[in-house]
């Protein structure tokens, strides 16, 4: 739940004008920018914060840093304090974001509206795009192996060995047959053909069948 100062409470349900959107971001190297949809600067929890810069808070309708999922954020490349050569070098990458509505005459009276991280940048001509993960996104994550019957290996890495040189154009669809006849890599499948599959997970005996264990 948001906890919202009373005053900046009272504000947004009478309706008053003189609220913004601020967005504090935090670069990887530790770098530190503010940026706001209002007409003018703000300083915000002692950030400067720019107005009519290259980043808009455009995602901020959007539940960004309570899903996993989410949202984009636009923006282009007319504020010094975004430069083609920075995203290039990847400073942005992972950096943290924090969206807040501010009272523009108080920006002491504000609430954190979402946070989240840029898991990717694209940048096209003068103009970027920033998707942007939620805390919860991690959940999504895989961490370590999955065991299953298909290879994780990427044709060719250095966990498969098998030499693209010598196979031009090949593909590989995971499998062990297709490891074993076509590559002549089975040493190196990193999958578990026989692993048990649903169906095994699921059998039961029925009446009338023979019960010896003979298809298990």
């Amino acid at each position: 739940m948001r906890e919202i100062p009373p005053a900046l409470a009272e504000r947004i349900e009478s309706g008053a004008a003189g609220l913004c959107h601020v967005l504090i971001l935090t670069r990887s190297d530790g770098t530190v920018l503010g940026f706001t949809d209002h007409d003018a600067d703000l300083t915000v929890a002692g950030v400067a914060c720019r107005a009519a810069t290259g980043w808009t808070a455009g995602a901020h309708e959007t539940a960004a840093g309570f899903t996993p999922g989410l949202a984009a954020a636009l923006g282009g490349l007319d504020d010094a304090a975004l430069t083609a050569a920075d995203l290039e070098a990847g400073l942005y990458d992972g950096a943290g974001v924090a969206c807040w509505r501010v009272d523009w005459s108080d920006p002491g009276l504000r609430v954190l509206l979402w946070q989240a991280q840029i898991a990717r940048l694209r940048r096209e001509g003068e103009a970027f795009t920033a998707e942007l993960e939620g805390p919860l996104a991690a959940l999504d994550r895989v961490a370590g192996r999955v065991f299953g019957r298909l290879c994780d290996a990427v044709l060719g890495d250095a966990r498969c060995g098998v030499d693209l040189a010598a196979h031009p154009g090949a593909t590989c669809d995971r499998r062990w047959t297709t490891c074993t006849m076509t590559f002549a890599n089975g040493v190196n499948f990193r999958g578990f053909p026989a692993l048990a599959g649903e169906d095994f997970l699921t059998l039961y005996p029925s009446e009338g069948e023979r019960h010896d264990g003979g298809k298990r």
